[in-house]
């Protein structure tokens, strides 16, 4: 997988748990992906629910992560 960076803030090198989750919450087939501060701001969420959520789909045994 080719690096991806944040389309909001330009953040290089997104981790697969940021890319995962861009992809979970907005769009599985999106081309644009968000950093964890800034898709927390985007969706008016605080980050530490999105770090619990993150969680929650590897234990749940999501492909996204």
């Amino acid at each position: 997988m080719k690096s991806q960076k944040c389309i909001s803030c330009g953040k290089e090198k997104l981790s697969k748990e940021e890319v995962g989750l861009s992809k979970k919450l907005i769009n599985e087939d999106t081309k644009y992906f968000y950093c964890l501060d800034c898709l927390s701001e985007q969706l008016e969420i605080e980050k530490e629910f999105l770090l619990v959520k993150i969680e929650e789909y590897k234990d749940n045994g999501c492909i996204l992560f």
